[in-house]
């Protein structure tokens, strides 16, 4: 069974600067209802972990009464637990793998700003795991053109047939990336999935969804607001 041997790490610890609201981003209002909310409720209602790990800023409390209340308002099995968070995203990453049990095999890591993520696509990565892949990422075709620049010329274009916009959840074999966030890696690593890449560890591609975006900006709050109005009208 998934659940018994998959943790998933909710990376709720954003500051929210650019959403300009004046709180953590998970606190954002989305349709009435929290960022935090919309993301933790779709990673209990997948069904995949035994233990999920809610990742917030330090001393936060507001984001720690909303975890209560999503635990307490769901039909779930698994536990739920919180830990602060660091300065960075890989901090973070690191604090909730040290809050995980070491009987978990596999580890899905997933951003809250992604607070629309269907359920689909996280059973898509834990079976994915499961079914023997070290590392497992969703992603979705890139529908612009591309270009590489430096210093203000295009470089180069490369084929849009072999990109992918990258979401979360990313999934992992628990062993590979406690080793990954153990190994010193520059500061340009912008998702778990590189310190995967730079240790030469082949990494899976399943198929994301549109509504998997990162909320951002005001605009992709709005985006959001739309897409929910969609889904209940």
């Amino acid at each position: 069974m998934l659940e018994q041997q998959t943790g998933i790490i909710l990376v709720a610890a954003g500051t929210g600067e650019r959403l300009g609201l004046g709180v953590p981003k998970a606190q954002a209002l989305c349709g009435g209802i929290t960022l935090l909310e919309h993301a933790l409720s779709t990673c209990l209602e997948s069904g995949v972990a035994v233990h999920t790990c809610v990742v917030v800023p330090a001393g936060d409390t507001v984001l720690r009464d909303i975890i209560d209340s999503v635990t307490g308002s769901h039909q779930h099995r698994g536990i739920v637990t919180t830990v602060d968070g660091g300065a960075s995203r890989p901090e973070s990453v690191r604090a909730g793998l040290a809050a995980l049990p070491s009987t978990i095999s596999h580890v899905l890591v997933h951003d809250a700003a992604r607070a629309l993520t269907p359920v689909n696509v996280f059973q898509r990565v834990a079976e994915t795991l499961v079914q023997g892949a070290q590392a497992v990422i969703p992603g979705v075709e890139v529908v612009d053109t591309i270009k590489s620049v430096s210093g203000g010329q295009v470089t180069g274009t490369p084929s849009r047939a072999n990109l992918r916009a990258i979401q979360t959840p990313q999934g992992f074999s628990a062993g590979l990336l406690r080793r990954a966030h153990d190994t010193p890696a520059d500061g340009h690593i912008t998702d778990d999935a590189m310190l995967i890449e730079s240790l030469g560890i082949p990494v899976n591609v399943v198929e994301g969804a549109a509504e998997a975006f990162k909320i951002t900006t005001p605009q992709d709050l709005i985006l959001a607001e739309s897409i929910l109005q969609r889904r209940h009208p």
